[in-house]
């Protein structure tokens, strides 16, 4: 797969919803009811991040939720993409972007949402072929205004801004004219995730999903 293609893939994924919730899941008997509650209430993307032992068992039975699309996070090495591509994720996401690591996704057929934090990183992610990135950490990185001020010499690239992203400030990320969608933990806070409280997840999707990009 060609970057061209790669972030071709990548932009339509990130168009299906305005929110992608970025998922830390600890015990994957939690990820089918988890993904069926997002899933209903109109978040059908799902990042999965690669931070703890169940990640890959979560993202396969994800797989499983019908309508749910389920990508894996925090792709860090070779290595991560193929057992992602093993568990059935159909994108990846990194903090980040090396040309290991990008090789990998290509080889893979894996479309890819590469960080980038600067100027420079968008540019050199750009002139690879990705015009489709994440902007992480946002917050940490200057936030709506450093990714207004980085759109403005660089309109070619669109971006997820991830990392700080809340529901008291989503909507002005989307407001910005190169944000696709964000991605966010907080549609699928760890106390409701603890209490099973599917119901809950449910409603705050819903609430995300009126939030417009």
């Amino acid at each position: 797969m060609t970057p061209q293609h790669a972030s071709h893939e990548t932009e339509q994924i990130c168009t299906l919803a305005p929110v992608i919730p970025v998922l830390v899941i600890d015990d994957a008997d939690l990820a089918r009811p988890l993904a069926e509650a997002l899933v209903a209430g109109g978040l059908p993307v799902l990042e999965v991040t690669l931070r703890t032992p169940a990640a890959l068992d979560a993202i396969a039975r994800m797989a499983q939720v019908k309508g749910g699309i389920v990508g894996a996070g925090t792709l860090l090495t070779p290595a991560d993409v193929q057992a992602a591509r093993d568990a059935g994720a159909l994108f990846g996401v990194s903090p980040g972007a090396t040309d290991r690591l990008l090789d990998a996704c290509e080889e893979a057929d894996l479309p890819m949402l590469p960080g980038a934090a600067t100027a420079s990183e968008a540019m050199r992610l750009l002139e690879r072929g990705y015009t489709v990135q994440k902007f992480f950490p946002a917050e940490a990185s200057g936030g709506v205004a450093a990714l207004k001020g980085i759109g403005a010499p660089i309109p070619q690239v669109r971006f997820c801004p991830t990392g700080g992203v809340s529901a008291a400030n989503a909507a002005q990320y989307l407001a910005l004219s190169n944000t696709l969608c964000v991605g966010g933990s907080w549609v699928a806070p760890k106390g409701l995730l603890d209490a099973r409280d599917w119901a809950g997840i449910e409603a705050l999707a819903r609430e995300a999903a009126r939030l417009s990009a």
